[in-house]
């Protein structure tokens, strides 16, 4: 296989799974590590992945990624969060869903769930539950932005302060390495800010990929969060301040 189409291929694979890695490549393709180091370096040289230790990630930086393509990154990994995060949440309960991939594929695993009470600012989540028929949805409003199908702004934000929530289910588009979130939009975050204020317990879905991106701004700190859901191993040092501050990981 000529390297144009193994790399082109390595690049889908990257955008599908959110990561690859030399050792797994190397053996896909039956050729040497050393010839999927200079794959990896060449798109990294283009700008199209970004090399990380063992292998390389679909960059990040202080612009966002394009949703469709988010949406397929870790698809298995977003759905086994989906379904814990959803497990801890009770028939008859309100909660807040915002803006996310993840967020998304939550509501998909609370198609079974009765009588709750769902305030969101995306779209795509309303869609979602809008086949659960015992789902009471309620649309929070403001400007609607099409990239994403997320409603943000002041008018936003005014509604969801009318709340008392159970729960919010919060999506984020980085976690640094203090446990801060990070976000690439300040109306949304003011928004997210917002929902953690008016909620009794703050749960967090963030798959693997969260914790190589950086994004510009602060949402909050896991020492807000009651329980974070993730399929990846946090470092010593941040499981250690996330007991600290009685905040639960359940990995997956």
């Amino acid at each position: 296989m000529v390297a144009n189409f193994r790399q082109q291929e390595i690049l889908e694979i990257a955008r599908k799974e959110g990561k690859v890695t030399v050792d797994g490549l190397a053996a896909r393709y039956d050729v040497t590590v050393q010839t999927i180091r200079r794959d990896l370096s060449d798109l990294a040289e283009s700008g199209r992945l970004d090399r990380v230790h063992g292998g390389a990630v679909v960059p990040s930086g202080v612009v966002n990624i394009v949703y469709e393509e988010r949406r397929r990154l870790n698809e298995a990994g977003k759905k086994a969060i989906a379904v814990k995060c959803a497990q801890a949440i009770p028939d008859g309960a309100s909660v807040f869903m915002n803006i996310g991939t993840t967020t998304e594929a939550v509501a998909r695993e609370l198609l079974d769930h009765d009588n709750l009470l769902v305030v969101t600012n995306n779209l795509n989540i309303a869609n979602i539950l809008a086949a659960n028929h015992s789902c009471e949805i309620i649309l929070a409003g403001g400007v609607l932005r099409r990239s994403d199908g997320g409603i943000v702004g002041g008018l936003t934000v005014e509604m969801v302060k009318q709340f008392k929530f159970d729960y919010s289910v919060l999506g984020c588009s980085a976690i640094d390495a203090d446990g801060d979130l990070l976000d690439f939009d300040g109306q949304e975050v003011m928004v997210s800010h917002t929902a953690i204020s008016r909620s009794r317990k703050v749960m967090v879905v963030a798959d693997q990929l969260k914790f190589t991106r950086k994004a510009p701004l602060t949402i909050c700190s896991l020492a807000e969060v009651k329980v974070l859901f993730t399929d990846c191993k946090l470092s010593e040092q941040l499981l250690e301040n996330c007991a600290a501050w009685g905040t639960d990981i359940v990995t997956v």
